[in-house]
């Protein structure tokens, strides 16, 4: 076999992965929902390493229940210390809710986790308490990314507990995976538009509470089990992610089962994006845009109008979740920034058809694209493009300290910085806060390299 088809069968190996492993992104989901405690079954070190992993982005405390299964169980199966897990939940926790996420050890060895389930329910008839609802969900990391167990694990909720009934005035929100900050403006749109909201899942307080004198078991907050159960009768689904393009998401099977009519968009960052949204609400609502929104986009645009002599023709390296960098991307191609690299650790099939859809004629060449690349891939990329700016989470720190080049920070996970729970990256105000940043970096990187320094700029 000669080099270069050697070259071409070699084993490559993931080094640093822009993503993270599916069932935290299901345990994230889980955490949305009132009175819900997430529920791994498999070892407790899949337990322990998310709980660590989720808590320093969102300074919150993260309970995760497992079934600890040991070398016993790997071969024999795992169902009773599921059963036994659950039952301990429900009676220590007082859980309305378990959501069970399979990982990769319980998916290896076959263990059918929903017949599990079934038996328990069986067994646990007239007992006290009485059984909480549970919703399983299969999740190993090794046929995804945190995102596609976040979606897998929204729409094992509606499907799982949604009800038929007489229609309602509700809105379903579906935003994937944005910060507590985004999700309370969210919740502040909807109530200007005079739209009853239910927005799945509700982070917003669960991982982003207020200082308690006692520790509270389950956290506070949370989409309501009866909303869930009522989103088969809402009159529209708003659905935002378009590498979700032809998957079978929980807006489709809503649509599907109960004629909920979806309204498939992209995550609203920036004007573009954002006017999208608002029409949609305008739509919807039968109402213009609220004077406060109108006067955040002015005040926007406004803001476009001064920095652009800062940000015109800056080049972009963005990572992340798909959606979020399609979003991003779309922002900085409306703000003249160049967006030279838009990679993620996730493969849906549709990154680089939703870049070239937000860019089109905007951006005046298009960027490379990386879907499935790890952080070897995306820095060895990025070194050949000579970025001026990086955007994306804190596994790129390293990247960005090779480089020097500013990153600025969005998504998740943010370790090496605080607030990350508290930034907002939706709508006109999420955009005005992204903008300034993004100028901000600019000048003090501008700063920084200046021989002699100076204070006006």
């Amino acid at each position: 076999m000669d080099s270069e088809e050697n070259h071409d069968t070699a084993y490559i190996s993931t080094t640093n992965a822009c993503k993270l492993c599916k069932p935290l992104g299901a345990c994230l989901a889980f955490r949305g929902v009132e009175g819900a405690v997430p529920f791994l079954h498999g070892s407790q070190g899949c337990a322990t390493y998310m709980r660590r992993y989720i808590i320093s982005h969102f300074r919150e405390p993260m309970d995760i229940a497992s079934s600890s299964l040991g070398e016993k169980q790997a071969v024999y199966g795992g169902g009773p210390n599921l059963k036994q897990g659950l039952s301990n939940v429900m009676k220590k926790y007082g859980a309305r809710l378990i959501g069970v996420a399979t990982t990769c050890l319980t998916e290896t060895i076959g263990d059918d986790v929903p017949g599990i389930v079934r038996e328990f329910r069986q067994e646990a008839q007239g007992e006290e308490p009485a059984p909480a609802e549970i919703v399983t969900v299969s999740t190993p990391s090794y046929s995804g990314t945190h995102m596609e167990g976040f979606h897998a694990a929204a729409k094992a909720l509606v499907k799982q507990l949604a009800e038929p009934g007489e229609p309602t005035d509700a809105i379903n929100l579906l935003p994937g995976l944005v910060s507590p900050a985004d999700i309370r403006y969210l919740k502040e749109i909807l109530e200007d538009f005079g739209l009853p909201g239910i927005i799945l899942p509700d982070i917003s307080e669960t991982l982003d509470g207020p200082a308690q004198l006692d520790y509270e078991k389950i956290p506070a907050g949370g989409t309501p089990l009866a909303s869930i159960k009522a989103m088969g009768r809402s009159r529209a689904t708003l659905e935002c992610g378009r590498s979700l393009l032809g998957q079978e998401t929980a807006g489709r099977w809503l649509e599907t089962r109960f004629g909920v009519p979806r309204y498939a968009l992209g995550m609203p960052i920036g004007l573009q994006e954002t006017d999208r949204f608002f029409k949609v609400l305008e739509e919807t609502s039968g109402r213009a845009i609220p004077s406060l929104h109108a006067l955040e986009r002015g005040r926007l645009l406004d803001a476009y109008v001064d920095g652009h002599k800062y940000l015109f023709n800056q080049r972009a390296v963005v990572y992340g979740e798909e959606d979020l960098v399609v979003g991003l991307t779309s922002f900085l191609a409306e703000i003249g920034v160049q967006p030279v690299l838009c990679a993620s650790g996730g493969k849906s099939g549709h990154f680089q058809e939703a870049i070239a859809e937000v860019t089109g004629e905007i951006a005046p060449e298009p960027p490379l694209v990386m879907e499935g690349a790890d952080f070897y891939e995306i820095a060895a990329a990025a070194e050949g493009l000579a970025p001026d700016l990086i955007i994306g989470h804190s596994k790129g720190y390293k990247m960005a300290q090779t480089l020097q080049t500013p990153l600025i920070r969005v998504g998740f996970p943010i370790h090496d910085r605080f607030g990350g729970q508290r930034l907002l990256h939706l709508g006109y105000r999420g955009a005005q806060q992204l903008f300034d940043r993004l100028v901000n970096a600019v000048l003090e990187k501008k700063q920084q390299d200046s021989a002699v320094g100076y204070g006006y700029l």
